[in-house]
């Protein structure tokens, strides 16, 4: 691939944080933070960089053996997938050096990573009858204590990653189980869809992180969507953002709350090319709020399966829009539940509710 081509590549690449580059780079001027607070902020904007190529090859190296290669793999034939944990010790070497007992580990990263990887593997598998992100059994590893107080999580189109956070704006990444679950369906949308990462399709791969992260949340906890908070990073926000009164790091029911540090736009009227993925995210993220409120019960039982539907069936579509995606939720909600309109109804509504 020539440089050039790289270039105009990457910006289909997924970037796959769970911070925003506009929230890194806004603390990075922030006087209220110390000198080397700001500077450890534009560190991290400038590394994201750095990762955009490497990624952009993974996902083009998978897009062309998915449209070239037959497999005859499926979720029935592979196994469970396995869970392995590796310890970065504050360096940025990956994995990093492997924890040989994560499940019952006194380091309570590790021990959360582990457990809760493998409960996001249990839901796709129990709900979804998924096998993994790929649903072939794909192995998931994550990797904790990466650098010195990172303020971030990422996927990078193979393995999980964790910082422990700068213990004033944000701490450990591993304590909000949404993010998790977040970062790992960038995986699940890479083996699916193969979202880009920039303008409508990039919204759309966000929003599906941050619902199915949400969903997961919801189903770990046992709740119904009228008991739910819809908050993502709520247990990831730090003393100095608790002061600031930012409570999450996005809010499903209300994107563009001044109680999210990541606020986003709630309709499509908003949306404009060039707009980051985890602001124009809002745009669905609410119109499946809406859908499943609408419906009521559990998001995962009618409004998920319609959502993940959609997902799977599709084939692999990088452009795919937003009114595109809508479009055929419309379709597979009549599909999937044929003798009760009022789900097909809710999502109709809930994406007229944001203008699509």
């Amino acid at each position: 691939m020539s440089r050039g081509s790289r270039g105009v590549a990457g910006q289909g690449g997924c970037c796959c944080f769970i911070i925003p580059t506009e929230v890194l780079k806004r603390f990075s001027h922030d006087k209220k933070l110390s000198a080397e607070e700001r500077q450890a902020f534009g560190e991290m904007v400038r590394y994201e960089k750095l990762w955009r190529d490497f990624r952009v090859d993974r996902t083009e190296h998978l897009r062309a053996v998915q449209a070239i290669l037959p497999s005859a793999l499926t979720a029935a034939a592979a196994g469970p997938p396995a869970f392995s944990v590796f310890d970065c010790r504050n360096g940025t070497k990956l994995p990093g050096v492997l924890v040989k007992k994560p499940a019952t580990s006194t380091d309570a990263s590790a021990k959360r990573a582990y457990t809760q990887t493998a409960a996001v593997a249990r839901f796709f598998d129990q709900v979804f009858g998924r096998n993994s992100i790929d649903n072939g059994g794909m192995p998931l590893n994550s990797s904790i204590h990466y650098s010195v107080k990172y303020n971030n999580a990422f996927w990078n189109g193979s393995q999980m990653t964790y910082g422990d956070g700068d213990g004033q704006i944000f701490v450990d990444f591993t304590q909000s189980n949404d993010v998790i679950a977040h970062e790992l369906m960038h995986g699940v949308t890479q083996y699916t869809l193969g979202l880009d990462y920039a303008n409508q399709p990039g919204g759309l791969n966000e929003s599906l992180s941050d619902v199915f992260g949400s969903m997961f949340r919801q189903w770990q906890a046992k709740q119904t969507v009228d008991k739910a908070d819809w908050l993502v990073g709520r247990e990831i926000m730090g003393p100095a953002a608790l002061a600031r009164r930012y409570t999450c790091l996005r809010d499903l029911s209300k994107p563009a709350g001044k109680h999210c540090l990541a606020p986003q736009v709630t309709n499509f009227s908003q949306y404009r090319d060039g707009l980051g993925p985890h602001t124009s995210s809002g745009i669905a993220n609410l119109a499946f709020y809406h859908a499943a409120m609408a419906i009521g019960g559990k998001s995962w039982e009618k409004a998920g399966r319609v959502w993940y539907g959609v997902l799977t069936g599709s084939g692999v579509k990088p452009k795919m829009t937003m009114k595109q995606f809508a479009t055929q939720t419309r379709k597979l909600a009549g599909t999937l539940f044929p003798n009760e309109p009022a789900v097909k109804t809710a999502v109709d509504a809930g994406w007229k509710a944001v203008g699509l």
